[in-house]
């Protein structure tokens, strides 16, 4: 899924001063329990999956969570899996929600997907929401079926790879028919979890060894970029606002001047994990200054950093910029 902040080039790196970090200190990885805080795509829960002896994953994000549920929480086989993916795929086309808010056929001028895309993302998102009431698949495969629908709907989407706006002519991923791939996830032998709860209310109440923190870097709202996989992870009844068809989202306070460095302040506080970790890269509302102030108030820190490319919606891999994405490290006192 093409993802703002998404960690999943910055893996290496984040494995590495993770696992130094907690050498140092003698502590064994596969003994901690880690809190993904801000799990978004879940790229940083599923890489440490199979590497510590539990993830807690969570996002305030519906899709997020569903992704979580399925990726994270999922770790046993499905031996229905492709059956029932192949009889989702084969549903004839339905003129549900979609259709009606996000495709052109609809009549609100709204092209988030062909017409054939949205009313195919109608008829099995309706269908999964039948079954689960009907109990003909269990809880595990409704997740990792609409997990396996989002993915698939977002490499179908028409947009400049965030939700924020459609454009006006179908682009040529937009134009091919939506195939149902499966979300797959890695098996576990122990028991990982997923949550949709606000961050500091989580980890408040929640003991961990390890505490991440990828939490949004700048004014850029993900309950406004993703908010149309909210709604097909939702598929409720809601009246969706203006030309961009947006959904009510809640804002959050690392998105606002104003309160970013009290919502950080908060999480460190009221963290109970002796380890914490947080992604923040050089483009951020807080300055690199600002964070080392927080954090040196709780314990010792060091900050790591390494350059990369950065995410840019819709432009060309020539004109993208390189940023630098920094580790700050905390050891509580």
């Amino acid at each position: 899924m093409n993802y703002i902040g998404s960690k999943l080039s910055l893996a290496p790196f984040l494995l590495h001063h993770i696992q130094e970090s907690l050498q140092h200190r003698g502590v064994d990885l596969q003994d901690c329990i880690l809190i993904d805080a801000f799990a978004g795509s879940c790229a940083v829960g599923r890489l440490f999956k199979n590497r510590v002896k539990q993830v807690i994953s969570n996002d305030c994000e519906f899709y997020s969570y569903v992704l979580a549920k399925n990726y994270i929480e999922n770790t046993t086989p499905l031996k229905r899996a492709s059956k029932l993916l192949e009889q989702l795929q084969n549903l004839p086309p339905l003129k549900g929600k979609i259709y009606t808010h996000y495709a052109l056929g609809g009549g609100h001028c709204r092209q988030y997907f062909s017409d054939e895309n949205a009313m195919r993302i109608d008829a099995v998102r309706s269908q999964l929401a039948h079954w689960l009431e009907q109990k003909h698949i269990s809880p595990s495969e409704f997740y990792f079926l609409l997990a396996s629908l989002l993915e698939s709907s977002d490499k179908v989407a028409n947009t400049a790879c965030v939700y924020g706006a459609f454009l006006k002519t179908l682009k040529k991923s937009a134009q091919k028919t939506l195939l149902l791939s499966p979300a797959h996830f890695d098996l576990s032998p122990n028991p990982h979890y997923a949550h949709q709860q606000d961050a500091q209310e989580l980890i408040a109440h929640t003991p961990a060894d390890i505490l991440y923190l990828d939490p949004p870097y700048n004014a850029r709202e993900y309950g406004a970029n993703y908010h149309l996989l909210n709604s097909i992870a939702l598929y409720d009844d809601f009246t969706p606002q203006g030309k961009t068809g947006l959904r009510d989202y809640q804002k959050s306070l690392w998105c606002k001047k104003n309160s970013v460095a009290g919502a950080l302040e908060a999480i460190l506080k009221n963290a109970q994990a002796k380890f914490i970790f947080m992604s923040y890269n050089n483009e951020g509302l807080l300055s690199l200054k600002q964070i080392a102030q927080i954090f040196k108030q709780h314990g010792k820190y060091s900050l790591k950093s390494h350059p990369y490319t950065r995410f840019k919606a819709n432009s060309n891999p020539q004109q993208h910029t390189k940023t630098t994405e920094y580790l700050h490290v905390l050891e509580k006192f």
